[in-house]
């Protein structure tokens, strides 16, 4: 347009303007009003859409304003086409950076619903907001006129030497992915590696995986060592596990009385300590004739790794408490001597002493 600008363009443009930020407190407000009715469903996701949206709508409704006000003013094709442009990639700026955190929060809900853990495997999580944004970037390019052929065409080119200057970091990364693809360990697992570490799974990224220990202290194990070690998962096939606790009593000592304590003992810690299983049935196995005593193994059961360190705990103090009041021996280790008389040992005369 030509023409000059006129107080009822002013007019328009300020209504616009403030119709547009008007537009964005309502829908601000609207959708918090969504968000507290939200979070009292049972589905997380309707939580982040709505939370993602708080941040979308008031700048979308603002860049509708804006984009009403060029519209009004007598701007010149260059310049129309100029603002209509910034706007478009604004909006798709805005709108693209939404939709990766709405897909990265229904990806991080799904892993926490599967895994059923407080921590979740970011790897997924982040391979999606990057796939999101990448795409993002290339409508973006398009839109403003800018051809992403010789880009993509650079990008396949140059694949090559970016894969060989980052191999260990894709080592990493594929073998993160194989790991919870093939669901070998998942967030909260207890694991054991064969070169000693071990403890809870807390989460699996792009490039390692962080186990923390029973003393809280955090490890930081590559993928590629984790895929490539010999692991145990103590949380596979499922959680519960067995509790092995080793005990003796002396040769003197009823068998069958022995074991019938020990289980009646077993079945009162099960029962009454927090992470034993209530209903397992305990079994007692005599296996060695020691050299004072007879060992035998008492099988208990945990609802995971660190429960066993209450229930043995527990169960060494019950059972010695028990075998004191049914007068069972609990023989200390001694070892008896038989010598030839010509090797007997002649001790020496202390009043030469």
């Amino acid at each position: 347009m030509n023409r000059a600008l006129t107080l009822h363009d002013v007019i328009i443009v300020g209504a616009a303007l403030v119709c547009g930020a008007a537009g964005g407190v309502l829908l601000r407000v609207a959708l918090r009003w969504l968000g507290e009715r939200a979070r009292s469903t049972r589905w997380s996701g309707d939580d982040i859409i709505v939370d993602t949206l708080r941040t979308l709508a008031p700048w979308a409704s603002m860049a509708a304003g804006v984009a009403a006000a060029a519209a009004a003013l007598p701007l010149t094709s260059t310049v129309g086409h100029d603002v209509n442009q910034t706007l478009k990639a604004v909006l798709i700026l805005v709108s693209t950076v939404t939709a990766a955190r709405v897909v990265a929060g229904m990806v991080r809900s799904l892993a926490l619903s599967r895994s059923g853990v407080a921590g979740t495997a970011t790897i997924f999580v982040n391979i999606t907001r990057i796939a999101v944004l990448a795409m993002g970037v290339l409508i973006l390019l398009e839109t403003l006129g800018v051809s992403i052929a010789p880009l993509l065409t650079a990008l396949g080119v140059g694949g090559l030497a970016v894969a060989l200057a980052l191999q260990d970091t894709l080592a990493n990364l594929f073998a993160g992915v194989h790991i919870l693809a093939s669901k070998t360990v998942q967030p909260g697992h207890y694991i054991r590696l064969s070169s000693g570490e071990e403890g809870y799974v807390v989460d699996i990224n792009w490039r390692n995986t962080a186990v923390r220990q029973l003393s809280d202290n955090l490890v930081i194990i590559p993928n590629a060592k984790l895929g490539n070690t010999i692991m145990t998962n103590f949380h596979q096939p499922e959680q519960q596990m067995s509790v092995m606790v080793q005990a003796r009593v002396g040769y003197g000592s009823d068998l069958d009385h022995v074991e019938r304590v020990t289980i009646e003992v077993a079945g009162k810690v099960m029962s009454g300590v927090e992470g034993g299983v209530v209903d397992h049935e305990t079994s007692v196995r005599f296996h060695t004739f020691g050299e004072s005593g007879i060992d035998f193994s008492v099988f208990l059961r945990a609802l995971e790794f660190s429960d066993q360190y209450l229930i043995k705990h527990e169960f060494m103090k019950e059972l010695h408490r028990r075998f004191r009041a049914e007068g069972i021996e609990i023989p200390l280790p001694t070892r008896t001597l038989v010598l030839p008389d010509q090797d007997r040992l002649t001790l020496p005369d202390r009043s030469a002493i």
